[in-house]
């Protein structure tokens, strides 16, 4: 992730979900919004408690950041991104999650 800075902070979550747009299918859910610096991306990730235990959660995120980082270069720069891992993103093999955001970011108008 050379291009993206992390967001980590309650408020940066929260401006994206309020002042973004959002695209989800049954997998994931992506928001983006424009941010001020036109050089990078920042990046969230969120996988929520009821997908399972810690290391099913680990490893959801694992694969979104390995999949946001081989893409990376296909993605425009300057927006705020979050994704957020669905139940059924459990289930779900590392193509159909690849398939499933690189969709959705097509659908946000982020793919150069």
């Amino acid at each position: 992730m050379q291009f993206s800075v992390s967001i980590k902070k309650n408020y940066e979550f929260r401006r994206v979900y309020n002042k973004g747009k959002s695209a989800a299918t049954s997998r994931v859910v992506v928001y983006c919004r424009p941010c001020r610096t036109a050089q990078q991306n920042h990046l969230g990730i969120t996988v929520g408690t009821k997908i399972g235990k810690a290391v099913i959660r680990n490893k959801i995120r694992r694969r979104i950041k390995e999949i946001y980082r081989t893409n990376e270069e296909k993605l425009k720069s300057g927006y705020e991104i979050v994704i957020v891992a669905r139940v059924r993103s459990r289930e779900a093999q590392y193509e159909e999650l690849e398939h499933d955001i690189l969709k959705l970011c097509a659908k946000l108008g982020i793919v150069k």
